[in-house]
C-alpha cells in the first residue's frame, strides 16, 4: 500500500509539473463578465470622448482636452501614475469653426462637404469660377503648364476626376460569417515574385514631393481653394488632411461625390460655375509636443514586468472619432476599470496606454517603444525590453472581438486557443496567424516585443464611417463594446498572472529609414 501511496504522489506531481501554463480562472473570467454586462461604463465613457470631447485630431484643442479628461477619469477610478506622456515634435495643432459651401451659378446649391485638416482658412467668403484640372503623374505638369499657365489665377479648382457612382446592392454594415472566419485562417504563403517587369512602389520620400510640387504648381498659378472628391457616397463623406508640414498651402476642401459630380459635369459641357467657400481655421503652434496618456495597475510578484494594452486617442476632424478610435479608446478604460473595481490581485504591473498622432503614422506609439524599449533603426534593447510581457491592441471600428491576429507568432497559437476558450459563446475564438497592419501592436512588433490586434466585426466600419463625417457616437454597439472589454480584461489578467512572459519572435534585425511598420 505504502509504495502505491508513493507511485500515486509521484503520478500527481508529473501530471501537475505537465500541466500547461495558460489554463484560464474562470472564477476571475466570472467576475469580469459580470461587471463587464452588468456594470458597464464604457458607453458612458465613449460619451466623453466623442460628444463633449470629439473630434481629436491630433494637438487640436479637443485632443489635449481628451487626454486631460482620460488622466483624470483613471485616477479618480484609482488608477497609479495616471500622465500625458510627452514626446515630439509632433508640429502644430489645427482646427476649423466653421465651413459653409455653395453653387452660385448657374443655380445656388448647398454643399456638403468639409475643409482637410490642416488647410488654411479663407478669411472670409472667397467666390471663384470652377475649373477642372486633374494633375496625376508627372507627366501632366507639362500638359498643364502648356494649357493652363496664367489662366488659373483666382479660379477654384477640382483636382479629381468625376466618379462613376454605381448602385449599391451590398448591405453597409455586416458581421462575419464563419466562412468568412474560417477563410482568415488560410493564411497566405509568400513567394518570390516571377520574372517580369513590375512597376517599382512610390516612396514617402517620391509621394511627398510630388505633392510639393503640385501645391508649388497651383500656388504659381494663384490657385485659392481646391476641391477633391469624396470616395463615398450617398452623403459619406470621407477625408482625411492636406500636408501639415507644407507651408503657404491653398485652402483645400473634399466634397461628397454627388454635389461634386454635378459640378463637374458642367465644366464639361462648358457651363460657367461659381462657387463659393467660407473656411474658419485657426492653427496653434505654441506646444510643437503630443503626448500618451498612459496609467497603470501596480503589480506584485512581478511587478517590474509590464503588461500592456492601448489604442489611439486621436482621431480626424469630420466626425467626433467615434469608431476610430473612441471605441477602442472606451473599451481599454474600461478593461482598466474592470480590473480595478473587481481588486484583482496580479502579478505583473498592467500599463494602458492612449496614443496620439496614430493617424498621422502611429507616431506616438513609435515614440513610446523607442522611448522605452528599443530604436527599431539600431535594435539596441533596454532593460524595460526584457521586462516586457506583451501587447493588446484594438482599433478596427465598434465591433464585437471574434478572434485575433497572431502576427506570425505560432507559440501564442495555443496560449490563445486557451485564453479565448470561455468566450466561445459569445463570437470569439478565431486565432490566426497571419500579420495586420495599420494599427499600433505594430510599434511593439517592430522590436521584437509580441504585440497583438484583435479580429473584430466589420459592421459599417469602411463602408461609412472610417475617416468620414459619420464617424459619430450613433454608429457604435454598445453590446458589443462592453463584449470587447471583457475580452480585453480577460487577456491582461491572463498575461499579467502568466508563470511566463508572453513568448517572442526571434528578434528583428535593425532597419533603416523607410522601412518601418504601419
Amino acid at each position: 500500500m505504502r509504495v502505491f501511496a508513493v507511485a500515486l504522489a509521484l503520478s500527481v506531481v508529473i501530471c501537475r509539473g505537465q500541466e500547461p501554463p495558460d489554463k484560464v480562472d474562470l472564477s476571475v473570467i466570472h467576475q469580469i463578465k459580470d461587471e463587464a454586462f452588468q456594470n458597464s461604463k464604457v458607453m458612458e465613457t465613449l460619451f466623453q470622448l466623442t460628444e463633449v470631447n470629439g473630434p481629436r485630431l491630433t494637438n487640436s484643442p479637443q485632443f489635449r482636452a481628451a487626454g486631460a479628461w482620460a488622466a483624470k477619469q483613471m485616477t479618480d477610478w484609482g488608477l497609479a501614475n495616471a500622465k500625458l506622456e510627452k514626446w515630439g515634435p509632433f508640429g502644430r495643432g489645427w482646427r476649423f469653426t466653421s465651413f459653409s459651401g455653395q453653387m452660385v451659378e448657374p443655380q445656388n446649391q448647398p454643399l456638403l462637404g468639409y475643409p482637410l485638416a490642416w488647410t488654411p482658412g479663407t478669411e472670409g467668403p472667397l467666390t471663384g469660377e470652377a475649373a477642372l484640372a486633374v494633375i496625376k503623374t508627372e507627366a501632366d505638369f507639362d500638359k498643364f503648364k502648356a494649357e493652363y499657365t496664367g489662366k488659373l489665377r483666382g479660379k477654384i479648382v477640382l483636382r479629381d476626376d468625376p466618379r462613376d457612382l454605381t448602385l449599391p446592392t451590398a448591405p453597409a454594415g455586416t458581421r462575419y460569417s464563419d466562412p468568412q472566419l474560417a477563410e482568415l485562417l488560410n493564411f497566405p504563403i509568400p513567394r518570390p515574385q516571377g520574372p517580369g517587369v513590375r512597376t517599382p512602389p512610390v516612396t514617402p520620400e517620391q509621394a511627398k514631393k510630388f505633392r510639393e510640387r503640385q501645391n508649388q504648381f497651383w500656388h504659381d498659378e494663384g490657385v485659392p481653394l481646391l476641391v477633391r472628391i469624396s470616395q463615398g457616397d450617398a452623403g459619406t463623406v470621407f477625408g482625411t488632411s492636406f500636408d501639415r508640414e507644407l507651408k503657404d498651402n491653398p485652402s483645400m476642401v473634399v466634397l461628397a461625390a454627388e454635389h461634386y459630380n454635378r459640378i463637374a459635369r458642367l465644366i464639361q459641357k462648358k457651363t460657367p460655375v461659381q462657387l463659393q467657400f467660407d473656411i474658419k481655421a485657426q492653427f496653434y503652434d505654441d506646444d510643437a509636443d503630443s503626448f500618451n496618456v498612459v496609467a497603470e495597475i501596480p503589480g506584485n510578484s512581478k511587478k517590474d514586468e509590464v503588461v500592456m494594452l492601448g489604442a489611439h486617442l486621436d482621431s480626424w476632424h469630420m466626425g467626433t472619432g467615434a469608431t476610430d478610435n473612441a471605441a477602442g479608446s472606451a473599451v481599454v478604460m474600461e478593461a482598466m476599470r474592470i480590473l480595478k473595481t473587481l481588486d484583482l490581485k496580479m502579478d505583473r504591473t498592467v500599463r494602458v496606454a492612449l496614443w496620439g498622432g496614430e493617424e498621422e503614422g502611429l507616431l506616438g506609439s513609435k515614440a513610446y517603444v523607442k522611448a522605452h524599449f528599443a530604436d527599431p533603426k539600431v535594435m539596441k534593447t533596454s532593460s524595460e525590453h526584457e521586462r516586457f510581457a506583451g501587447y493588446f491592441n484594438i482599433d478596427n471600428g465598434s465591433g464585437k472581438i471574434r478572434g485575433v491576429y497572431g502576427q506570425t507568432n505560432d507559440a501564442m497559437r495555443p496560449v490563445f486557443e486557451k485564453w479565448f476558450e470561455p468566450f466561445k459563446d459569445i463570437g470569439a475564438g478565431t486565432i490566426v496567424m497571419r500579420n495586420t497592419g495599420g494599427t499600433d501592436h505594430l510599434s511593439f512588433d517592430e522590436v521584437g516585443l509580441p504585440g497583438f490586434q484583435f479580429i473584430q466585426d466589420p459592421l459599417d466600419y469602411n463602408t461609412r464611417t472610417h475617416h468620414s463625417n459619420m464617424d459619430v457616437y450613433d454608429r457604435i454597439q454598445a453590446t458589443d463594446l462592453e463584449q470587447a472589454s471583457a475580452i480585453m480584461a480577460s487577456m491582461v489578467y491572463h498575461a499579467a498572472m502568466r508563470p511566463e512572459k508572453l513568448p517572442r519572435k526571434p528578434l528583428p534585425k535593425a532597419k533603416p529609414d523607410g522601412e518601418a511598420n504601419r
